[in-house]
């Protein structure tokens, strides 16, 4: 074999495990046996510098800064995104998109919004030939300097039929663990921190010495195409498994969906997960799937009409870790949670922030003394974003995670698999019973009015309660007796427990504390079974092949009724009356109570949030709009309504208050 041949070779064995590790996230060699291969890769072209190419990668890192950034075109015009930070907005964009493509079904793909650099990079032939920023849309400066020392972009792409042109668009961004060692060797230097990993990046690609650049470990996500010639894909979903394919990474945690409801639903979900990402994002972008669909609604003068970013305004403050503490849910889970030293956010005072689990202490190294940045987006709880360890004046302990329950002293287990630390003592532990019972009365759950946290925590303390069936066997003289109790209020609360047992199945299940089993989930399982008996009775594949279940919730579903506690728990609340059919909205008989009437929620609400009342529509087989028009059926109307409230009372719409709108779901639900 020849020199040549050598070389080539190695490249390509260096090309596939950046590709492993980079891209699939399973790399096959340690760091140790790659730095091998990149040094013996520069011995020999370093004996042999007519070999070397400009895509070898050896030459990520350039020798010596550009004298300046040049400018280019966009062969294709890289347009802004429309965005929102109203639910209410994004709703009626579907509604406008629907109606520009009237009998048509569209698919949507919702992916995540990084806050990083906008990219466009160029391949011709499979080599990396310009990078270019976004610039003013039209032209941009040409980074491609920078960006060859991005170890996620490869220098060449790899596999069947390449397209001979082809620009990938993305995002240029930094993880907040290398934004910490970053601000480390700024400390060390006397220099100051960078504030945050978007401005550093920007910052970064722009420089005019790549060696700085490669010391920032920069990566990328693409995410949009631009100028292509060949390219197999009909939809983004297809794009994006092409880019995987040539080895390009591909924005991660992308789904599709068959409505534009079920993509706004996932929003609401991946919402709550994005403390756990390692970078930073400013919000969800939901895109038209099918190329031919977006070719048809084509674009305005500042942005396509086939997406739309979901945007939430982000706040951050940096206070000190007083304290970490550890609480057990319902399902046993041990949940970190910082104590922090009050901080203004958002015009919240913020003392509190959830660390999730163990794993995440790890990965943030957070600890008591720690100076750390909190972060508050839209609706999601506040959570820590990273450590300043630059500020760690003095050694700090690492966090002791509990070897044992905190609330009953069993030997806690990691979920196999899993990030999740649990106490076992599903039956015995004060702490989940307590979270249970909690959860059990919620509204969302089995409403039982009255039936508040330090109730609970009497009930269970003085041993009255232990199961959900003992709230139905408790006496108006039993809770009169607890301390600042009386009749009245124990005559109350028996009368609402009592009232809770017609909730249906939906209700029960979700209140069951299943784990995975959420008021989604609940709704799919009563609609399909109907009874607690069939779904008792069902295997878990025939549960898993329920739309919206899946395998995990299948298998949680099913290890809970074959279980004795889950058995003894149904057999229980049989005997005191609740319950375990579904009701006339969840069953398959006929159509559900709002079926075919549209609903419009406004105004600031008491009594709900606007999700969970149009969730109670939706439920119920009604359409929840954004918007008033001759069509709609109904207005449920807060205070400082506003506009919408005058155009309903303009056009005859009945308008009904939070409590007027209960009054009308439990007359049609009890069919009167």
């Amino acid at each position: 074999m020849s020199v040549e041949q050598d070389i080539e070779k190695l490249r390509d064995e260096i090309r596939y495990h950046d590709r492993k590790y980079y891209v699939e996230a399973t790399p096959e060699i340690s760091d140790l046996d790659y730095d091998k291969l990149i040094n013996k890769l520069k011995e020999l072209e370093a004996k042999h510098p007519d070999l070397i190419t400009p895509d070898s990668p050896t030459q990520r890192v350039g020798d010596a800064p550009v004298p300046h950034l040049d400018q280019h075109a966009h062969r294709v015009p890289m347009l802004s995104i429309d965005n929102t930070y109203s639910l209410e907005e994004l709703k009626k964009y579907g509604e406008r998109i629907t109606k520009l493509l009237p009998e048509e079904k569209i698919a949507w793909v919702v992916e995540l919004k990084i806050d990083g650099v906008a990219v466009s990079i160029l391949y011709e032939n499979g080599v990396l030939t310009r990078a270019l920023t976004r610039g003013n849309g039209t032209v941009g400066d040409d980074i491609t300097h920078n960006v060859r020392t991005i170890a996620d972009v490869p220098l060449r792409i790899h596999g069947k039929d390449i397209p001979p042109q082809l620009e990938v668009r993305g995002e240029i961004y930094m993880t907040n663990a290398d934004l910490v060692k970053l601000n480390e060797k700024q400390a060390e230097a006397g220099l100051p921190a960078y504030k945050n990993t978007r401005n550093v990046t920007a910052g970064t690609i722009r420089l005019l010495d790549p060696r700085i650049c490669a010391e920032r470990n920069l990566r990328l996500f693409c995410h949009g195409v631009g100028f292509v010639e060949g390219m197999k894909a009909t939809s983004h979903t297809e794009f994006l498994k092409e880019l995987n394919s040539y080895g390009l990474p591909a924005t991660p945690f992308v789904k599709s969906f068959v409505d534009f409801d079920s993509a706004i639903e996932h929003c609401q979900e991946l919402i709550e997960s994005l403390h756990e990402l390692e970078f930073e994002v400013d919000g969800l972008v939901l895109k038209v799937d099918r190329f031919e669909q977006r070719d048809k609604l084509g674009s305005t003068a500042k942005s396509p009409r086939w997406l739309i970013a979901y945007k939430f305004e982000k706040y951050e403050a940096t206070t000190t870790v007083n304290n970490i503490e550890v609480q057990v849910g319902k399902t046993g889970a041990i949940t970190p949670v910082a104590i922090l030293e009050p901080v203004e956010l958002a015009e919240t005072t913020v003392s509190r922030a959830s660390l999730h689990n163990a794993e995440e202490i790890v990965r943030k190294d957070v600890r008591i003394g720690d100076v750390v940045v909190v972060e508050k987006a839209g609706k999601i709880i506040p959570h820590i974003v990273r450590t300043e360890k630059h500020e760690r004046k003095k050694e700090l302990p690492p966090f002791p995670f509990p070897t044992e329950c905190p609330s009953c002293g069993t030997t806690v287990v990691k979920d196999e698999g899993g990030v999740y630390i649990r106490c076992p003592n599903w039956q015995g532990c004060p702490a989940q019973i307590k979270e249970r019972i909690r959860y059990y009365a919620t509204r969302n759950a089995m409403d039982i009015e009255g039936l508040g946290d330090k109730l609970v925590d009497m009930l269970v303390d003085e041993k009255l309660v232990h199961t959900y069936g003992d709230l139905y066997r408790l006496t108006a003289d039993q809770i009169a007796a607890l301390p600042r109790m009386g009749k009245k209020s124990g005559e109350k609360l028996v009368t609402a427990a009592e009232d809770s047992k017609s909730r249906g199945l939906a209700r029960l299940l979700n209140a069951l504390s299943i784990r995975h089993v959420g008021a989604r989930g609940a709704e799919r399982l009563a609609l399909h079974f109907g009874t607690v008996e069939a779904l008792m009775n069902a295997s878990q594949e025939e549960i898993a092949e329920i739309e919206d279940i899946g395998d995990v919730i299948a298998a949680s579903v099913r290890e809970f009724f074959q279980s004795e506690f889950g058995k003894e728990t149904i057999d229980d609340l049989r005997g005191v009356g609740v319950s375990t059919e579904a009701t006339k909205r969840t069953t398959e008989s006929g159509p559900t109570v709002l079926d075919g009437m549209s609903f419009v929620v406004t105004g600031t609400l008491s009594k709900f949030t606007r999700d969970e009342i149009e969730e109670l529509i939706r439920a119920r087989g009604g359409k929840a709009s954004g918007s008033v028009s001759k069509k709609t059926n109904y207005l449920v109307a807060g205070e400082k309504a506003g506009s919408k409230l005058a155009k309903a009372e303009s056009l005859g719409v009945p308008i009904l208050t939070e409590t007027q709108f209960e009054e009308l779901l439990a007359e049609l639900d009890a069919g009167i």
